[in-house]
């Protein structure tokens, strides 16, 4: 894309200096400015058309997809039902079959799943319910921790301890340590570093 340039013209009227070489190395700096803004303009401009452009293709997958779940699930089962079939071969030698999926899952509502557990344990079913006992300690309690540990297994249990800390607090410490200088062993933790161009649309 050409760039247009104003033209300056510059008048020497006798008093004071005048170098020709530093203003010709000024307006050629003003260019090089100018080149650079446009590239970087250019640049964003085709990073929001790509991001613009996944987001269409993106959206015609869902759509695929849901129409191929209906095909699948809803379209294909009545018409082989209507001619008393379960399954078909087609020209290609392809064969086409039909048969039940189950699936089974416990709500998120802690109401309703406490009602789940209660109508498995009135049935008998209570043994395929699995029991995970937490406890939390904070911040300088290691030694109750170990102590709570050691009492489970005088009793006979095998208690698994995990550890953990969160994401978001640690890459708020590595943050702080990069920006101060510092570093965290890149062969120990999982770290990286990139830059990244966020659009934010109106």
């Amino acid at each position: 894309m050409a760039v247009k340039q104003k033209i300056k013209v510059k008048t020497f009227t006798g008093s004071g200096s005048f170098n020709v070489r530093d203003e010709m190395l000024k307006d050629s700096k003003d260019l090089l400015d100018n080149v650079e803004v446009t590239t970087v303009a250019q640049e964003c401009v085709k990073l929001k058309q790509k991001e613009d452009e996944i987001a269409e293709l993106e959206e015609q997958l869902k759509t695929k997809k849901a129409e191929a779940d209906d095909i699948g699930s809803r379209v294909i089962p009545e018409l082989l039902a209507e001619q008393g079939l379960s399954e078909i071969k087609l020209a290609d030698g392809s064969k086409v079959s039909v048969k039940k999926e189950y699936r089974c899952t416990l709500p998120k509502d802690e109401a309703r799943r406490a009602q789940c557990y209660k109508w498995l344990r009135d049935q008998g079913l209570g043994d395929i319910i699995k029991n995970n006992v937490f406890v939390t300690f904070g911040k300088g309690e290691d030694d109750k921790a170990q102590q709570l540990l050691d009492l489970a297994a005088e009793n006979g249990f095998e208690p698994q301890q995990k550890s953990d800390v969160a994401w978001a607090t640690l890459t708020a410490l590595f943050k702080e340590r990069i920006e101060s200088g510092l570093d965290m062993p890149p062969d120990v933790f999982s770290t990286w570093i990139k830059d990244k161009t966020k659009i934010t649309r109106k």
